[in-house]
């Protein structure tokens, strides 16, 4: 499964003397002037190397006016971002000498020539690929066969992690496409590794870089009919949606799998820092993007340094002008548009016009369970099918998402008929066993490969639903990623759906209508006292997390520090697909307080499920009231819009809920709590939560203020199985109901 490394011989030398041409060859005018520094313009962006460490350097525009001043990083880089396109940038360094003048690219995905693409990478192997500015991507090139075998399929998995490495992509997944047949590229993002430039999250040129990378492999004798398809989940499956909105030619789909679509729900859910994996994401994010030494930085690219790679080496001086990327994370607590948007893909997965596989799951513990507001806006293409489940993040790739996901990549990337391979398919087994830690699992019939030609697997399965729901995963056989049954649907929100409201009452009830008396609850906000991280162990891998059996150690809230309400008995199956929303009148001893809504089911057997969670600081509770809907509220999360609780009065709040797909059984009852966050989550915490100390939270429920749980109902949904595995479904947790 992994490439031997050093696999580069002479080839290596070839290449980078090829990668170097093709480099000067793009450097805008002026680049090459006498200078002791090297100058050279990106898109939207101005690069310097060869400065003294410390030395300040300033840009001036075309006129001669100084722009911005910057001081040179440990290695000597320094980048000037944000720049507007144009011809004549110069630079004055230190000692108050020009350099020569430099152009600023344009931040248009489609280059003024294409010439950059008609470059040599290695037919297996590592190598560099040049992009449009003259950066050197690091990548190796994994083959499923001998290179006289192919042409292959071709996809591209792409990301900051080590995927590059020629041992094997770190946190990759191309021994799966390996597997099936399919030659995979695997990229490195500018500023980690081996490959050249400074990492930013997403910035444009991370995507412009994509583009590049797909057209100059779709031109490499080795790929099937000139047409690259993108594979990849998590960081590699986000990546395809930015890469994606920039339609390269010669892009044949996209499988984007466990990805998010706002990086501010997964960072900042409701206004409140995930200090938990989203904030520890980053932080390793900014060790990657550190220069390669023996302590920082990823480590195959210090072992190639050290084994001769000059290329590597001379990439890693723009390493240090890196984001300061915790420090974006505190100034942009607030959603910023100019900084929030252009990594928000639900702006703008609109633009993306090739065939689309998504698949996500309600519960994923690393990006979060609001991927399916995607859904809908995939506008740009007819060609998308979505697979939403139960379950932790690699579930997107359990046997039943898998099956559809291969028939898919042989449709449309491979363009042929489906017909899984027998070894991989007998790999299956073991595949489960490694990557999820359940053992006894294998891959499922599936009726498209019965078809007895590619057209007619073609115009089978895109009569699939668009939207295919797996219930219960884990249910039957506990732990496993097999879901109980399935159902398809034409979109989502599915269409047929109704706002069902459950209604806040004395008691602790959850009431068909309002309450007709007045009437309020209170609790004790209590920082210290409320559950910890609901899951004690060291890693979300196989194994630990990811296993039949997680050691997840769901705590009931403490007497007195939440309220909590419990509807009656439910006479029939109750399926909710969808958002929604707890609407509530509350009152607090402080200006500011944050809240966490969990929704669980509490079964006739007296077990309890969880189902899912929203989260809310008060002061940002501001709607955007042009989107928004119960079943669908957005906040605006604006600075502007912030506002404090008034003193002794009751406000009305909007808390979103993250998607669900559940059935609530008939003679189960429906259970919502409200409490400081707390560990209802695996992996995501919450550790700057405000109050900094304790407070009093009181809720209000009477005719004139409704305090509400909006669920989306989706009736008709057949129910063919009893009660589910408790515990037993993957990501929900299950515990003792104490009423």
């Amino acid at each position: 499964m992994q490439n031997a490394r050093g696999a580069r011989n002479r080839s290596f030398t070839v290449g980078s003397l090829a990668a170097a041409a093709i480099a000067i060859a793009l450097l805008p005018a002026g680049a090459l002037a006498a200078s002791d520094l090297t100058v050279r313009g990106s898109a939207l962006q101005v690069h310097v190397t060869d400065a003294d460490p410390g030395e300040l350097v300033n840009l001036l525009s075309p006129e001669g006016k100084r722009i911005a001043g910057k001081l040179a990083g440990g290695l000597g880089g320094i980048v000037f971002r944000r720049v507007p396109a144009g011809k004549g940038y110069r630079v004055r360094d230190g000692a108050g000498e020009l350099s020569g003048r430099v152009t600023v690219l344009s931040g248009k995905a489609k280059p003024k020539s294409t010439a950059i693409y008609d470059q040599a990478l290695p037919a297996g192997g590592y190598g560099y690929v040049t992009t449009r500015d003259g950066t050197q991507l690091s990548l190796t090139v994994r083959l499923p066969g001998p290179v006289d075998g192919g042409p292959y399929p071709t996809v591209v998995e792409y990301a900051g992690y080590g995927y590059a490495n020629p041992a094997g992509a770190e946190s990759g997944i191309s021994p799966i496409a390996n597997l099936l047949g399919y030659a995979v590229v695997d990229v490195n993002m500018r500023g980690t590794g081996c490959s050249g430039g400074a990492f930013d999250f997403f910035e444009r040129l991370q995507a412009l870089d994509g583009y590049d990378v797909i057209e100059t492999v779709a031109r490499q004798p080795w790929v099937l009919r000139g047409k690259v398809g993108m594979f990849g989940i998590s960081y590699g499956g986000i990546s395809q949606l930015f890469v994606g909105a920039t339609n390269p030619p010669s892009l044949s789909a996209i499988t984007p799998l466990s990805v998010l679509d706002n990086t501010a729900k997964t960072l900042y859910p409701g206004g409140i820092l995930n200090t938990g994996f989203a904030l520890e994401w980053a932080n390793d994010r900014v060790e990657d993007a550190k220069p390669a030494n023996a302590s920082d930085g990823q480590g195959w690219a210090w072992n190639r340094i050290q084994n001769g790679d000059q290329t590597c080496a001379e990439n890693q001086e723009l390493h240090t002008a890196a984001t300061d990327l915790l420090t974006k994370i505190q100034n942009n607590r607030f959603y910023r548009p100019k900084t929030a948007d252009p990594i928000n893909p639900s702006k703008f997965v609109k633009r993306i016009k090739v065939p689309v596989y998504l698949a996500c799951q309600w519960h994923d513990e690393q990006t979060g369970g609001h991927c399916p507001n995607l859904t809908d806006r995939f506008t740009g293409t007819k060609r998308r099918w979505f697979t939403y489940t139960n379950g932790f993040h690699t579930d997107s790739l359990d046997p039943e998402t898998f099956n559809r996901l291969f028939d898919f990549m042989e449709i449309y990337m491979a363009q042929r008929r489906p017909e899984m391979p027998a070894f991989a398919k007998a790999a299956a087994g073991l595949f489960y066993q490694t990557a999820m830690g359940v053992s006894g699992v294998s891959l499922p019939p599936d009726p498209i490969r019965d078809e007895p030609s590619f057209e007619a697997a073609k115009a089978a399965f895109e009569k699939l639903p668009r939207v295919r729901v797996l219930f219960e995963t884990g249910g039957v056989t506990p732990g496993h990623p097999v879901p109980a049954f399935e159902q398809g649907f034409k979109s989502l929100p599915v269409p047929g759906t109704k706002a069902r409201s459950w209604f806040l009452g004395p008691d602790g009830s959850l009431r068909n209508k309002a309450a007709k008396q007045a009437g309020t609850d209170s609790f004790a906000w209590d920082k210290e006292s409320r559950p910890g991280d609901n899951f004690p162990g060291t890693d979300t891998g196989a194994g630990d997390l990811w296993t039949a059996t997680p050691g997840i150690d769901w705590q009931q809230p403490p007497r007195g520090k939440a309220a909590t309400y419990v509807s009656e008995p439910l006479g029939a199956n109750t399926t909710i697909i969808g958002a929604g929303s707890l609407e509530a009148w509350i009152r607090a001893s402080v200006p500011d307080v944050d809240l966490q809504v969990s929704v669980t089911e509490v079964r006739p057997d007296s077990k309890e499920t969880y189902v899912q969670s929203g989260y809310l600081r008060t002061s940002l509770r501001k709607l955007a009231k042009r989107k928004s809907t119960p079943l669908e509220p957005v906040l605006t999360l604006r600075k502007s819009d912030a506002a404090k609780l008034p003193k002794g009065k009751f406000t009305r709040i909007v808390v979103p809920l993250y998607y669900q797909g559940h059935v609530y059984r008939t003679g189960s009852r429906i259970r919502i709590t409200i409490a400081p966050p707390a560990g209802d989550q695996p992996v995501w915490a919450f550790d700057e939560t405000v109050p900094l100390g304790d407070a009093n939270v009181s809720v209000a429920f009477s005719p004139k203020r409704r305090s509400r749980l909006v669920l989306p109902l989706v009736p008709g949904v057949a129910v063919p199985t009893g009660l589910p595995e408790c515990p037993g479904l993957r990501g929900q947790g299950c515990r003792a109901f104490a009423g």
